[in-house]
């Protein structure tokens, strides 16, 4: 279960400009401030169910965004690939330029 709710916050942060505003609100709501779903419908009132679809429509419309966009893929990628890196180079030949490169492509993710 925290898999897969860490792997739709991903996807939140990478795709919730792509959702309507509701659509974000119960997301937020839901995954980020942890509310229950009946705190959520007494909140929004509307109904228990009413919350549920919708939360479970995005999370599929996530999911598809994610299939085709593969932002998600790419990014755990970088940051392997980052951490790969690190442990590769010899701390005693990294110049400082070296450094600072590494340090903004870790910024940039």
């Amino acid at each position: 279960m925290l898999e897969k709710t860490t792997r739709i916050n991903y996807l939140f942060d990478f795709y919730q400009a792509l959702l309507t505003p509701k659509q974000r609100n119960y997301m937020e709501m839901y995954y980020l401030e942890d509310y229950s779903l009946g705190e959520i419908s007494e909140l929004s009132q509307v109904s228990r169910q009413a919350v549920y679809d919708n939360i479970k429509r995005t999370e599929k419309m996530l999911e598809s965004y994610e299939e085709k966009l593969l932002l998600y893929d790419k990014f755990k990628s970088r940051v392997q690939i980052l951490d790969e890196i690190e442990k590769g180079i010899d701390k005693n030949t990294i110049t400082s330029d070296m450094k600072r490169m590494l340090e903004k492509l870790k910024e940039i993710d």
